[in-house]
C-alpha cells in the first residue's frame, strides 16, 4: 500500500486566512477577547485535540476509518486508535480526503486489544457508544445523551470514545470496561446509525462546549480515586450477607451513579472517608 503525503501548505494559509476573517468580524462586531479569554481558549483547544482519543474496535470496513477520520477532523480532533482493524485499503485515504493525515498516525497506532490501549496511554475516563441502549434491567447499558456527554466531560483526564464493529458494536465485556455508556436518540424502526454519522453527532456536542470549560477549576476524581471508592463499597456490600446476583447490581449501580455524576476529587476523598467508617462499623 502506497500512502501520498498530502501537501498541506494551501490548507494551512486558507486556515490562517479564515482565523484572520473571523477576528476581523469580532473586532466589527465589538467582541474582541481579552487576552485571558484568548489564552484560555487556545488552552481548552490544544487539551480537546490532545486528550480525546476516538478508538475504533475491529473495524470491518476500511472505508468507514476514512470518513470517521473526515469527521474528527471536522471538529478538531487528531487522535485515531484502532483496535485489530481489517486491512487498510486505498478507499480509506480517499474518503478520509484532506483528513488523510488521521488515517495514516493511525496505521501507526494500532493495538492487538482494547485492555492494552487503555493501559499503555493510561485512560482516565472511558465513553463507549452503543445504538442499543439497556433498561433499568440492564445496567451496564444504561445511557447518557451526547448534550449530556459534552456538558459534563472534564478534557484535563484522558478520554476514550470507544465505538464499535459496524455489524454488532461493543461486546458486552467492553462495555463493561466503559465508565459511561452514550447513545443517539433515533427512530425505533432503525436505531443503529452508521459510524461516521453518529460519531459525528458525539463530536460535535463536544466541540461546541469545548470553550465553556474551565481550564482551571473542579478537579474530577481521577479513575484511581474512583476505583478505590467501588472497591470499598464492594467490601460493604459482601458484608450484608445478600444472594451474589444482588451484590453484582449493587455495585454495578453504584458505578453507574459515581461515573454518571463526574464526582470531584474532594467528592471521592469525602464519601471514601464515609465508607471506610461503615467498614470499621462492621468490624
Amino acid at each position: 500500500m502506497v500512502v501520498i503525503k498530502e501537501d498541506t501548505t494551501v490548507l494551512d494559509e486558507e486556515k490562517e486566512k479564515s482565523n484572520s476573517k473571523a477576528k476581523s468580524t469580532a473586532k466589527k462586531r465589538g467582541k474582541k477577547l481579552s487576552t485571558a479569554e484568548e489564552i484560555r481558549f487556545s488552552k481548552n483547544y490544544n487539551r480537546f485535540k490532545d486528550n480525546i482519543f476516538v478508538v475504533f474496535v475491529e473495524c470491518e470496513s476500511s472505508g468507514n476509518v476514512g470518513f470517521l477520520a473526515r469527521a474528527m477532523a471536522n471538529f478538531g480532533l487528531e487522535n485515531l486508535i484502532l483496535i485489530n482493524p481489517c486491512n487498510l485499503k486505498e478507499d480509506a485515504y480517499y474518503q478520509a480526503m484532506h483528513a488523510k493525515y488521521i488515517v495514516e498516525n493511525a496505521v501507526a497506532n494500532t493495538y492487538p486489544n482494547l485492555d492494552d490501549f487503555l493501559k499503555k496511554k493510561e485512560i482516565d475516563f472511558i465513553v463507549g457508544s452503543t445504538g442499543t441502549p439497556g433498561g433499568s434491567y440492564n445496567l451496564s447499558r444504561i445511557p447518557i445523551k451526547p448534550e449530556e456527554l459534552g456538558k459534563s466531560i472534564n478534557l484535563n483526564k484522558k478520554i476514550a470514545l470507544i465505538f464499535g464493529r459496524e455489524g454488532n458494536g461493543l461486546y458486552n465485556e467492553e462495555i463493561e470496561t466503559c465508565d459511561i455508556i452514550v447513545s443517539i436518540p433515533t427512530e425505533h424502526s432503525y436505531p443503529i446509525m452508521n459510524i461516521s454519522h453518529a460519531a459525528a453527532i458525539i463530536f460535535y456536542e463536544l466541540f461546541k462546549n469545548r470553550n465553556e470549560f474551565p481550564v482551571e477549576g473542579l478537579e474530577e476524581a481521577t479513575r484511581i480515586e474512583k476505583e478505590y471508592l467501588l472497591k470499598d463499597m464492594e467490601d460493604i456490600i459482601k458484608k450484608l450477607n445478600i444472594p451474589e446476583h444482588k451484590e453484582k447490581t449493587g455495585i454495578k449501580s453504584f458505578k453507574n451513579i459515581i461515573n454518571r455524576a463526574f464526582i470531584t476529587g474532594r467528592e471521592a476523598h469525602t464519601l471514601k472517608g464515609i465508607l471506610r467508617r461503615i467498614l470499621m462499623k462492621f468490624e
